[in-house]
């Protein structure tokens, strides 16, 4: 066991920039919610539908649709969440694959990122969380990679601010002496029934959180990287389908699947490598944070597999693709996760 090391308090300047853009995007939010709801005015929310058994998880039965209706204020946090995301995946057993490594994962606090960190410290890696204001959430997720034994550094900032992303990666690298693997999965999803919904405000907004906050945190770690370390990026179905109501998440994902190919190509020569996992429905809070009550109880019932995948099920995707002894040979690759979701889920 190795000793936590406790986190340096942010700057007043980046924690203020974290608040003010998450109002923004509760303003967002509320906007959308308040389109939702005269839209409703005018059709009859029916459950309709045949029921299908849903495909088992790892070992157990997972919930199936109808799921409990919530809807969460953004950026949403998974301590609100009534039906408790699944992360800690008791059927992965570890096998030191990432013994000594030292990672960074944006929305590492919850969802995915709160997956992805536990497996990594179970595989031997000091983890350092970046995450914009849900500090619950982040502190739960820090005791949880502690409690596998590694070390946990927690960094509140936005993404859209290379400043932040700079600062992030220097601390990282300060703390645990080094950086092997980036993880960039912090998100901003809005739907919108519309194209004229969509804002030039609302799509900057996705895009700056999206997709430049790749760009600045791959550009803040690239310095630190050597040879044999590796690049994970979040995509989704939604960049290889496109999806009629997330017009603009749709859009940064697809442009994530191309960033990543385009980076791999570029980095190739220094020995480091870069992947995306593009997962399909998932039990997060950044959907319960996107859609309506009545649209979230039948969230990922339109996949194959009747469900939506829980956390844990995509988590060991971003093993394999940072550990050398798994994936030396693969770059580039975009690895889709989706049930093979149907149109919508």
């Amino acid at each position: 066991m190795t000793s936590s090391t406790p986190p340096s308090p942010p700057s007043s300047a980046t924690r203020d920039a974290a608040e003010a853009t998450a109002h923004k995007q509760q303003q967002i939010q509320a906007e959308q919610d308040r389109k939702d709801a005269q839209q409703q005015q005018h059709q009859k929310g029916g459950q309709g539908g045949d029921e299908k058994s849903a495909a088992p998880g790892p070992g157990r039965a997972e919930p199936t649709p109808p799921l409990l209706q919530q809807h969460l204020t953004k950026p949403g946090l998974e301590a609100d969440m009534q039906l408790k995301p699944r992360y800690d995946a008791p059927h992965y057993q570890g096998s030191g694959k990432m013994q000594g490594f030292s990672t960074l994962i944006t929305g590492g606090d919850s969802g995915i990122g709160r997956a992805v960190a536990v497996l990594f410290a179970r595989e031997g890696a000091d983890v350092a969380i970046g995450y914009l204001n849900e500090h619950e959430d982040a502190e739960e997720t820090r005791r949880l990679v502690e409690a596998e034994g590694t070390r946990c550094l927690l960094l509140p900032g936005d993404v859209r601010d290379s400043g932040y992303c700079a600062q992030a990666v220097q601390k990282v690298v300060q703390t645990f002496g080094k950086l092997n693997v980036l993880v960039n999965n912090a998100a901003f999803q809005e739907h919108a029934a519309s194209l004229q919904d969509l804002t030039e405000e609302r799509f900057d907004e996705t895009f700056r959180t999206n997709i430049y906050g790749y760009f600045h945190m791959c550009k803040a770690a690239l310095p630190h990287l050597q040879r044999g370390d590796a690049i994970i990026n979040t995509g989704s179905v939604t960049g290889l389908r496109g999806s009629k109501q997330l017009l603009d998440y749709s859009s940064t994902k697809g442009a994530i699947h191309a960033f990543t190919k385009a980076l791999a190509a570029n980095l190739a020569e220094q020995g480091i490598r870069v992947n995306a996992v593009a997962p399909g429905p998932v039990w997060t809070p950044l959907n319960p944070a996107d859609q309506s009550p009545e649209n979230i109880a039948k969230f990922g019932e339109k996949t194959q597999l009747g469900r939506p995948a829980q956390p844990e099920e995509i988590s060991p995707a971003y093993v394999f693709l940072a550990a050398p002894c798994c994936s030396s040979y693969i770059t580039g690759t975009v690895l889709p996760i989706t049930g093979n979701a149907g149109d919508g889920a």
